[in-house]
């Protein structure tokens, strides 16, 4: 049994901000249905840019990437794009060409496609492709490229879009190239340190007492991998002294269904499951916000308002126990 460390009350239900991890600030609006996330600057967490970037721009990165790094970039496709890229690069020489760590790049002509490769020693390794494209032309779009400890992993639009495994060590990664027909209004780099090790610090199933009661305002913060063969998993908030589940979080991931549910006098309730996007992917990190209004909770996962669940179970003091389970590597879970 864990117990968790209390980390400050919200004052309001309907906003509050909380440090999530070092270098982020995480501020949560809930409206009457949407739970918003943004992400702030705190002291040197947040360098950016100039808006409206001229293309293409090569420049260099000012801090060391390392795992916890987010790359922000904001732009729109112009009507005539054929294909632009973003590549992180060990270097800006020419001739020789520099090594490219990630090249990312997104293409409209034939088949719509983003397609991912490493260049080393001047040879193309082997291209990675995604069909499933989200760029669309005379649209705006965020890339959100994720630096973890042996992946990228990127998000468009705030959709999870694909993981490229690394092929060159992040330490030599110092620059980057934006080339092609794209225009950029905004690039952001966020220098964080999270999920260095990449090993689980718990065992599951994971079973923790939280040290205060749900109640409005009450948040839980999940983090976590998804295992790269997963086929779900669970998490829990229950009752320690009737034992029943007021919410129970189910992805499943074999038929990506996100189910929701309460466990109740011995009974399980109907399921639901309407979901707009569903937000896990094999071997993607997750960061998952549970967040307890009046009527309900909210649920986001990597800063993207996924879903609510009006309260079956309504005595909320009751809810003190919180229970994780299934194919992932947790590692981290927070409460305040």
């Amino acid at each position: 049994m864990y117990h968790f460390l209390r980390t400050g009350a919200c004052r309001s239900s309907a906003a509050f901000q909380q440090k999530l991890h070092s270098g982020l600030l995480v501020a949560l609006c809930c409206s009457e249905d949407t739970l918003m996330i943004t992400f702030q600057s705190h002291h040197r967490a947040l360098s950016r840019i100039p808006c409206y970037t001229i293309i293409p721009y090569v420049g260099t990165i000012s801090e060391q990437l390392e795992p916890g790094t987010l790359i922000v970039l904001r732009g729109h496709v112009p009507s005539d794009s054929d294909r632009f890229q973003v590549d992180l690069q060990c270097g800006s020489s020419v001739k020789p060409r520099a090594d490219v760590a990630f090249h990312f790049n997104p293409r409209f002509r034939r088949a719509n496609c983003i397609v991912c490769n490493t260049l080393k020693n001047e040879k193309w390794g082997w291209e990675e492709i995604t069909y499933d494209m989200p760029f669309k032309k005379e649209k705006s779009f965020e890339i959100v490229i994720m630096v973890l400890k042996d992946k990228f992993q990127v998000a468009v639009n705030g959709k999870h879009t694909l993981i490229y495994a690394h092929r060159i060590s992040l330490e030599k990664i110092d620059t980057l190239g934006i080339y092609g027909k794209v225009i950029i209004h905004s690039v952001g780099f966020s220098f964080s340190s999270v999920q260095k090790s990449g090993v689980s610090q718990f065992t599951l199933p994971f079973v923790a007492r939280l040290n205060s009661s749900m109640g409005p305002g009450r948040t839980v913060v999940i983090k976590g991998e998804v295992n790269t063969n997963a086929k779900g998993f669970a998490v829990d908030l229950l009752s320690g002294k009737s034992k029943d589940i007021a919410l129970h979080l189910n992805p499943r991931l074999n038929v990506k269904a996100f189910v929701r549910n309460s466990f109740l006098q011995q009974s399980w309730g109907e399921e639901e499951r309407n979901i707009t996007c569903f937000p896990f992917s094999p071997g993607m990190y997750f960061e998952m916000i549970i967040y307890c209004d009046v009527r309900e909770f909210k649920v986001a996962v990597n800063g993207v308002h996924s879903l609510e669940y009006r309260h079956r179970f309504k005595d909320l003091s009751d809810i003190d126990t919180l229970e994780i389970d299934g194919d992932i590597h947790l590692l981290e879970v927070r409460s305040w």
